[in-house]
């Protein structure tokens, strides 16, 4: 039996979703408006269109209304663009999400910066990236902001301990490590240049992992006590892992986070509440 107390995702977003779910019945109850998430797909991909689903359906389950915009692959950039500048312009749309990843022949980055600010559901906007490493934040994105909360409920404390980030995408491991650092935790980014991560992850009380290999963080290279949160989805043979070896990370942490179940479900519940932060009821 693990030693470790598992991290129940599942059971914190639903808290935050039903959070979500009360404040939209007292819109309701109070006659007003509805809040919306936009949410645009461009081609056919079948992990794409399965998060796009599974957004879609969580929006109706909170009774928040959805308004999904799907494209075919071939829709140029200036299409996308100008159906981006149409529900910017649209008061009755409250938050914008663009599914990646997108077909080739558009630029990405130009699509996240043609999102209004205000609307930025994902929190990736060059505006809302910034403001967040200011400790201004209109938005916060979704999965760091889960991790957050995550260890918020499970009432891991953060201010003053050793935290190690291993990843430094801009998704995960640069704003995780820098809403660590805004709650007073002495941060490390660890990434695959650096040498001897052990001697980093074994003197973290924190670790958040988020570097897509599987099971690379292993119970040797943790210390007794630990928590550590597995933000990796690693498929292998029909079988999701995280990227931490969650057997013998087990055995010696005092919190983990399981894959999956564990910050995975908190993506989607965090995307709610920031839609709900556009509305203006948060």
């Amino acid at each position: 039996m693990p030693k470790a107390t598992i991290i129940d995702g599942k059971a914190v977003a639903a808290k935050v979703r039903n959070e979500v779910k009360e404040r939209i019945e007292l819109l309701k109850a109070q006659n007003k408006r509805i809040p919306c998430l936009a949410v645009l797909l461009v081609g056919d991909d079948p992990a794409s269109t399965i998060y796009v689903r599974n957004k879609m359906k969580a929006c109706t389950e909170v009774g928040m209304l959805s308004l999904p915009v799907i494209l075919p692959a071939e829709t140029s950039e200036d299409a996308l663009l100008s159906k981006i500048k149409e529900l910017n312009e649209d008061p009755n749309v409250d938050g914008i999400l663009v599914q990646l990843p997108l077909p080739r022949h558009i630029d990405s980055q130009k699509v996240t910066k043609a999102i209004s600010p205000a609307k930025d559901a994902d929190a990736f906007h060059p505006i809302n990236v910034g403001l967040s490493r200011l400790g201004e934040p209109s938005f916060l994105p979704c999965t760091p902001s889960g991790v957050i909360r995550l260890l918020d409920e499970y009432g891991v404390e953060i201010s003053g301990r050793n935290c190690v980030v291993i990843g430094r995408s801009n998704i995960v491991g640069k704003p995780v490590a820098d809403m660590l650092l805004a709650r007073n935790g002495t941060v490390t980014v660890c990434h695959s240049k650096t040498q001897n991560i052990s001697e980093y992850t074994k003197n973290a009380d924190i670790i958040v992992v988020a570097v897509g290999k599987a099971k690379m963080l292993t119970g040797d290279m943790i210390k007794e006590g630990c928590t550590v949160i597995d933000v990796g989805i690693n498929r292998i043979d029909g079988k999701l892992y995280g990227d931490c070896d969650f057997i013998s990370c087990a055995e010696k942490a005092s919190f983990i986070t399981p894959v999956p179940g564990g910050v995975g479900p908190m993506t989607i519940a965090m995307l709610l509440e920031n839609t709900m932060r556009a509305y203006g009821s948060i």
